[in-house]
């Protein structure tokens, strides 16, 4: 009995000392997380704060997805000019908008700043670990393996689908002139120009041929349904959390989505990965003769410094990832250089007698080899100006992983979000005056010298900038190239004033209505 008694004492004594070092710890915890957040909070004092709603609720609800939401930016830019913070008083977000205070962070590693979670997560189930939303060493190594997909000598190869895919969707919208009498027809631009994106990507991501602008695609259909959903989940906030969303009709179509764009990449990817298998890579590569090698096979013969190869699971969704993020951000930027064009008739013009000369010296009406692009100066001004204006993705959030000291002393604290706010960049006065003129001439090589690199980021900037946009530049300068050798672009005078609507891309409310008409004596 002594024995039991002093056991039991025993083990009161360890659990009582076990309860008190959990409860010393959690205080330990506490002190250190109530440390941190006073130095965050001090560091972050230092930075202008806009009017909010109140001490509770911060900044919720005043920021919109809207016209009047882009006029809110205008307005901090204006006010504040490097920055602000914004956001809940215990969630705050600093708002950049200058090369001062964007430079650092643009400059930082993948591993000091990587994309924020909370929206990127929600593309995660459809893109995997692409480059989008990887980080760290893989997205280090992933980075240095597709590099040489986006060379210069790759994307020669492409310049004739850029040709193929743009004669389609002229020729539809010549067919509507005609059917509207040879006079100019309204066509809301965007849908088509995204359909155009689309069906160059496949072709040359696939070699697959789907005529997704002539007739439905399921491939293609799942693609748009997808980035709908995204858009609309972000709306809803209660969606935020996976298992809600799962459950709801929209989680459960986004996984049915989801599957179908998957198998139609997997079973490319695993295709091409056994006849590699199957034939030895000389006798693969033998087979390729004839015809350009795609996305797929250049990433399937990519290896490390190592000697290894990418998984087909890796291949896949860095597939998905260029899908996604090269389909929509140059359709929406074609969407508004169209709209600027015809808004100003003398620069369209003066692209066009660029066009006409460029194509006066060949046989074919077709931007035939990347040369030809390099003899577009005044269009490829235009491109940039309208960029700068409309960018198609208005910002970008990251998360510090560690402190980011700033050239003036503050320091960006570990753990908080930066929205590097694109849009706000292109319209600082401080850096581009009168930033709501349409002005190409900004960008001439006498106006462009001096200027900092972080003031222009339509493709974001440093080492992190985006591998495509070498392709996404190449594709625009065909598309413009080659419908302004047909058409007239003028703007609806008949409909409402646009009203500009930042989604996943920046799109207009109702879409993005023009005037298109044949040039004269143009077959």
């Amino acid at each position: 009995m002594a024995v039991a008694a002093a056991l039991g004492s025993l083990g009161a004594v360890v659990l009582g000392t076990f309860v008190v070092a959990l409860l010393l710890r959690w205080l330990w915890d506490a002190l250190v997380a109530v440390t941190r957040f006073r130095a965050t909070c001090r560091q972050l004092n230092k930075f202008p704060i806009p009017p909010w709603r109140n001490w509770l609720l911060g900044h919720t609800g005043m920021g919109q997805s809207t016209e009047q939401g882009l006029q809110q930016v205008d307005a901090l830019v204006a006010r504040y000019r490097h920055g602000c913070l914004w956001g809940l008083p215990w969630l705050p977000v600093l708002r950049l908008f200058h090369p001062s205070t964007l430079r650092p962070l643009l400059s930082a590693s993948a591993f000091v700043a990587p994309k924020d979670e909370l929206f990127y997560s929600f593309l995660k189930p459809w893109l995997g670990e692409g480059l989008l939303l990887s980080r760290g060493e893989r997205w280090a190594r992933h980075r240095r393996l597709l590099t040489p997909a986006f060379h210069g000598d790759v994307l020669r190869n492409y310049l004739g689908i850029f040709n193929q895919s743009t004669r389609v969707l002229l020729a539809k919208w010549g067919v509507a002139t005609v059917a509207a009498g040879g006079g100019p027809v309204g066509l809301e631009v965007l849908q088509p120009l995204s359909l155009l994106t689309l069906d160059t990507l496949q072709k040359c991501i696939f070699s697959h041929e789907s005529h997704c602008q002539e007739r439905p695609s399921v491939y293609i259909q799942a693609i748009l349904e997808l980035s709908s959903l995204v858009v609309r989940r972000q709306l809803q906030p209660l969606l935020h959390p996976w298992w809600l969303y799962s459950l709801s009709s929209d989680g459960q179509r986004f996984a049915r989505t989801c599957a179908t764009v998957h198998a139609f990449t997997a079973d490319v990817v695993q295709r091409r990965r056994r006849a590699l298998a199957r034939l030895g890579h000389q006798a693969w590569l033998d087979g390729q003769r004839g015809r350009s090698m795609d996305f797929i096979d250049l990433l399937l013969l990519t290896k490390d410094e190592n000697g290894h190869t990418l998984s087909d699971e890796d291949i896949a969704a860095e597939a998905d990832t260029f899908m996604f993020e090269g389909h929509d951000t140059t359709a929406s930027g074609l969407a508004w250089l169209f709209y600027n064009l015809a808004g100003h008739p003398e620069h369209q013009e003066r692209c066009r007698q660029e066009v006409q000369e460029l194509l006066a010296g060949q046989d074919t009406a077709d931007i035939e080899c990347k040369e030809d692009l390099s003899q577009l100066p005044f269009t490829t001004m235009c491109i940039k100006e309208s960029l700068r204006l409309h960018p198609p993705v208005t910002a970008v959030s990251w998360r510090c992983t560690e402190d980011i000291p700033l050239h003036d002393g503050r320091i960006i604290p570990k753990g908080v979000t930066c929205l590097m706010s694109i849009y706000g960049t292109h319209h600082n006065p401080d850096l581009w005056p009168e930033p709501e003129v349409f002005n190409p001439l900004r960008f001439s090589p006498e106006n462009s010298k001096g200027r900092s690199p972080s003031s222009f980021i339509p493709f974001s900037a440093g080492p992190r900038n985006c591998i495509g946009q070498s392709f996404a530049m190449a594709e625009m300068k065909v598309v413009v190239a080659l419908t302004l050798s047909r058409f007239v672009l003028r703007r609806d005078t008949a409909r409402p004033p646009l009203r500009r609507k930042p989604e996943l891309i920046l799109r207009a409310e109702n879409g993005l209505w023009l005037m298109l008409e044949p040039l004269p004596g143009v077959a």
